[in-house]
């Protein structure tokens, strides 16, 4: 399919249709767009890595995880007299240290990546809890936060936060566009062997990618512990299944080489338009859940069927 995201953003403008009705209107008015619009980067940061990795043909299990140490291994340091810029280095080194470990072992031993990466998440959450010493740390209060979370623009709708989503999104997109790296990453999703008899370094391009992903896992969970202003051992729990679940329902395959990172934008903004408007059309929240699974599967069907039908189509003309 050449535009695997086509079915996500046809279902994306359809749901915000009925949400308006249902909402009598309340759902497009700034208040409203300012709390999705201003949490929107927090899952989209992470989303933009699984997909990344997803193509590439792995998965990452850990990132939810991640999404909680980086932040909290910063806190710390902070905490201890650190200036922010070397703790948040510190941190972003671990984010990508782990990455390197999951990619690692991955490919060294020949592990799936989902068994990996599961481990991982356990190791990572355990790690935080460690680090935390079972109490959060109390952040400086001359922290940057008007550099990551403070509201911009008119009427205030976006957080700068939502700006550096936008910087990482154009970003990613060229890469995996305008770039050989971003074409190697989806032949070594696509079809490893052939990537292999191609020359294409496809340890190192899945090695780059799990870092590439915890690293983004690990700067947005800094945006959230920023937001809320303290750094809390359980943020990120259950996150690393809707990052996956966004990035299916928005047109990524499941075996790899296939999907877009404009893609994965989209089924972050179907998890956050689905969470606000069952709230706002007073379902019971406990729908939630339900509708981001019925999605995923719906995703993979319809994208498994309108694959079929364009071969089809290729075959008859």
């Amino acid at each position: 399919m050449e535009k695997p995201e086509l079915a996500a953003l046809v279902l994306l403008v359809l749901l915000i249709a009925v949400f308006q009705i249902q909402s009598d209107g309340i759902f497009l008015n700034a208040n409203n767009l300012r709390g999705i619009l201003g949490i929107l980067p927090e899952i989209g940061l992470m989303v933009v890595g699984v997909t990344i990795l997803m193509i590439c043909g792995e998965f990452d299990l850990s990132v939810g995880s991640v999404f909680a140490l980086m932040p909290m291994v910063m806190a710390v340091l902070l905490a201890d007299g650190l200036p922010f810029i070397f703790a948040f280095l510190i941190g972003t080194a671990v984010a990508a240290m782990i990455g390197f470990i999951n990619g690692y072992l991955t490919i060294k031993f020949s592990i799936p990546s989902f068994i990996t990466t599961l481990g991982m998440l356990f190791i990572a959450r355990s790690l935080t809890i460690v680090v935390s010493g079972g109490f959060p740390p109390l952040l400086p209060n001359e922290l940057p936060t008007w550099l990551f979370t403070a509201f911009v623009g008119p009427g205030d709708i976006f957080r700068m936060s939502f700006l550096w989503f936008a910087a990482v999104v154009i970003l990613m997109s060229l890469l995996m566009n305008r770039t050989n790296f971003g074409n190697w990453v989806r032949a070594t999703g696509g079809f490893l062997p052939a990537a292999q008899a191609m020359g294409i370094p496809t340890a190192r391009v899945k090695i780059a990618c799990f870092m590439l992903c915890s690293m983004l896992a690990g700067f947005a969970g800094m945006i959230q512990v920023l937001r809320l202003g303290s750094p809390l051992p359980s943020i990120g729990e259950g996150w690393e299944l809707q990052a996956v679940a966004a990035a299916v329902i928005g047109g990524t395959a499941l075996a790899g080489g296939v999907g877009t990172i404009i893609g994965g934008v989209i089924g972050a903004v179907l998890i956050r338009v689905i969470d606000n408007g069952l709230v706002l059309s007073q379902v019971d929240a406990n729908w939630f859940k339900f509708a981001i699974g019925f999605l995923t599967i719906f995703a993979v069907v319809a994208n498994a069927w309108l694959g079929k039908r364009a071969k089809a189509i290729k075959l008859e003309t």
